[in-house]
């Protein structure tokens, strides 16, 4: 689980947004890594080897653009995404395929493409 830093001061305005920027200030605590100052992201908080660049569902995503990338998966590590620019009918068929295969489908029913 990665550690999720906040800008330095961006609990003191709502203009500011919580995305990590790196503090320039002379006398910035968290520039300085001051003791009790907010975390700065370092080499040291890598994600996990095992889980490194895996799918939050602890799948690796493979890519799939027609039925015949689905013969490819081993569905008990893998795990497909179906391309952006598959239509509507395919995508229907690669879903029915999968369905048949035990092979997951990470963004099969959310429609997103």
């Amino acid at each position: 689980m990665s550690k999720d830093f906040k800008r330095q001061d961006a609990h003191k305005k709502k203009q500011n947004p919580d995305s990590w920027r790196n503090p320039d200030g002379n006398h910035s605590r968290v520039r300085l890594e001051k003791k009790g100052a907010a975390p700065k992201p370092k080499s040291g908080y890598r994600t996990d080897k095992d889980i490194r660049g895996k799918h939050p569902s602890g799948y690796e995503e493979v890519a799939v653009r027609n039925t015949d990338d689905l013969e490819n998966i081993d569905s008990e590590i893998e795990a497909g995404r179906i391309g952006s620019t598959v239509g509507g009918r395919k995508r229907e068929e690669i879903i029915e395929k999968a369905e048949e295969n035990d092979i997951k489908i990470l963004n099969k029913e959310t429609g997103e493409y």
